[in-house]
Formats: structure tokens, sequence, C-alpha cells
């Protein structure tokens, strides 16, 4: 198998394993928000809480949850595709389009995350295209994991409510 067709089948691979959606954001140290969406994002302990997000290499939300040491994950709830398409997007203007509280890890999106972690960065690993950010979980806001937002097959859904037992 030549290495674009096994990176073309690993990718259809991924995308046949839904997962939930996430915007990581911070505060560079100039005060500038910075803001991605993430659903490369799983737990790694209880003991110390930690978890994992995949950020791209080059990404400027990355440079600055590197140059921070904080970022928070924000848990994007299943009425805000449009919040997630935006900081998916890449546009500059993101932050003035929606609404955010400055907190420890970084910016927090009530009108559009059912629950946030503020994280500190605990450790990052270069893989690929990619960086690894461990995060410690240093404070839950929200804990409602009510109607997420999931990612897979190349679309945005809403996790259906279960009908009978």
């Amino acid at each position: 198998m030549t290495t674009d067709a096994l990176r073309l089948g690993f990718r259809s691979f991924m995308a046949g394993f839904p997962t939930g959606v996430a915007i990581i954001t911070t505060v560079d140290t100039d005060g500038t928000p910075r803001g991605m969406t993430c659903s490369s994002l799983c737990s790694v302990t209880l003991a110390p809480p930690t978890l994992l997000a995949c950020l791209r290499t080059g990404s400027p939300t990355l440079a600055a949850v590197l140059r921070r040491g904080v970022f928070a994950v924000n848990l994007v709830h299943g009425e805000a595709r449009a919040t997630a398409e935006l900081f998916a997007s890449g546009a500059q203007d993101r932050f003035a389009r929606v609404r955010w509280q400055a907190e420890t890890g970084g910016p927090h999106l009530p009108d559009d995350a059912h629950a946030v972690a503020d994280c500190a960065v605990r450790r990052a690993e270069p893989v690929g295209d990619h960086h690894v950010v461990f995060g410690e979980v240093l404070r839950i806001a929200g804990s409602e994991a009510t109607d997420p937002l999931l990612y897979g097959m190349r679309r945005y859904a809403r996790l259906p409510t279960e009908v009978g037992s």
C-alpha cells in the first residue's frame, strides 16, 4: 500500500469513529484570545485528572497554549454546530462573533459549551503534523453532559435520544 493510499484509508477509518466536539481556547501572552475546534480529545487518568488533546503543529492556538501553559476545553453542545464550524474555519474574528468569558485556563464559551475544563499543560509531544498536549484538569465549570455535538463521517450530528429500553 502506498503512503498516500494508507493516509486516505486511515482518514476514512477514523471518520467511522464518531467523537465529541470540543473547542480548545487560551489567551496568548499579548492578551489575544486563541481557539480551535478539536475532536481528538480523551481522558488519560483520574489521579491526577488528566486529558489529552491533539492540536495541529503550526496552529496559533497550539503556540499560545505552549507559551502560556494553560488552556480550556469547551465541550460543545448540540445546538452549537455553527460555533464549532467557526472555530474550525480559521476565521480571524471568531472571538468577536461569539460570547466568551476570560477564565483561568482560557476563554469559556458559555452559550456554546455544556461543560468546560481549565487545564495546565503537563507535557506536549510532537507526533507527525500534530502535538499531543497533556493537560491536568484544574477546575470544571458545568458538568451536564446534555446533548453533546458529535463529529463523524465528516459531518456533525447530535446524539440521538434513545427511545425505549
